[in-house]
């Protein structure tokens, strides 16, 4: 197998790096390295949420619902994710937060792939 093919589960995956399973933050010479984009496999429990404000995002981002219900929240607008492929798209310098109303998954991709925001 070729040092440039990585087969994974997002599942199993994602749970060793706080969810991000491709970006700048996985080591040189891994497939899944990249400084161009970001992919996040998130899996949140019932009132999991953002509580601090992602401010001055360098990033532009996609969330894309894979179930349950989740809600993002933007300046001056509430987005809620309720069907599965519902999706919402923020442009650089967005504020936003976020809030799982029921058990959820979100597919996150970020562009592109800087070192920025991040909770421990």
């Amino acid at each position: 197998m070729s040092d440039q093919v990585y087969v994974g589960n997002a599942g199993v995956d994602a749970a060793g790096d706080r969810g991000w399973l491709l970006g700048h933050f996985k080591p040189p010479g891994d497939p899944r390295h990249s400084e161009d984009v970001e992919i996040k496999w998130g899996v949140h429990p019932p009132g999991d949420e953002r509580a601090e404000w992602v401010r001055d995002e360098d990033r532009t981002a996609l969330l894309v619902l894979i179930s349950g219900r989740f809600r993002v929240e933007l300046p001056g607008r509430s987005v809620l994710l309720a069907e599965p492929g519902d999706y919402v798209v923020w442009g650089e310098g967005v504020d936003h937060s976020w809030r799982a109303e029921r058990q959820s998954t979100v597919l996150t991709v970020r562009w592109p792939s800087v070192p920025g925001y991040r909770v421990e």
